[in-house]
């Protein structure tokens, strides 16, 4: 091998490991950038919830008796923009409830619990309910879908609106958000989109206990 082509070998080497670490470095850095990306939005997301996370704090002595399962959020994240559809078949988000505190929860005809528990998320609608606060019960069952309606009419629930998602994928964006592990499932959630606090099973919610934990959380005393 002649000394030019000796040369150029040893360069073309060089070359080549230049643009290798080049690219090492360029992929770290765009890492860095995605990662650093994803942190400043979860700060973001921390921040916006932090009134939230000092609202479940003063909560937290309220969750007794017939709600002692209230599980207080710590630390408080905003929910996923949950789609379903109301009684007419528009689609809702649960983003149209922004502005006011919201009893958020997940029921079907085939859970037990869920339908016990009914009638008290009707009475609490009707003792609380106003421009600060909603109960919003959305349905999952995934088949009959005309049996859920059935239902709470023959069982008299007339303060609750109807709400539904037939592909109970509500139920799934809760439950990849670590938010929902059964049924029922209910969340508080504030005017922001923050979750105060989780209650995994049923619950007496037209209980005086109840209604102590929601009216604190609207700063009402009961």
């Amino acid at each position: 091998m002649t000394k030019p082509e000796e040369a150029a070998r040893t360069y073309a080497r060089k070359r080549l490991a230049m643009v290798v670490a080049g690219g090492i470095a360029g992929v770290a850095v765009g890492l860095a950038a995605v990662y650093g990306i994803g942190r400043m939005e979860r700060n973001a997301a921390d921040a916006a919830c932090s009134r939230a996370e000092d609202l479940a704090r003063r909560l937290a002595p309220f969750a007794r008796g017939e709600v002692a399962a209230f599980a207080v959020a710590d630390p408080s994240r905003r929910l996923p923009d949950l789609a379903f559809r109301d009684a007419t078949g528009a689609e809702r988000h649960i983003s149209d409830w922004r502005g006011r505190t919201v009893l958020l929860n997940l029921w079907a005809t085939w859970c037990v619990p869920c339908r016990k528990e009914m009638p008290a998320l009707d009475a609490l609608k009707g003792k609380l309910g106003g421009d600060r606060f909603d109960v919003v019960a959305i349905n999952i069952d995934t088949r009959d879908t005309e049996k859920p309606k059935a239902w709470l009419k023959e069982v008299g629930i007339e303060k609750l609106d109807y709400f539904a998602d037939p592909s109970a994928k509500v139920f799934q964006d809760l439950k990849e958000a670590g938010k929902a592990f059964g049924m029922p499932t209910t969340l508080l959630v504030d005017p922001a989109g923050c979750e105060i606090g989780t209650l995994a099973g049923p619950a007496e919610w037209a209980s005086e206990d109840a209604l102590k934990l929601v009216s604190a959380a609207l700063g009402r005393s009961l």
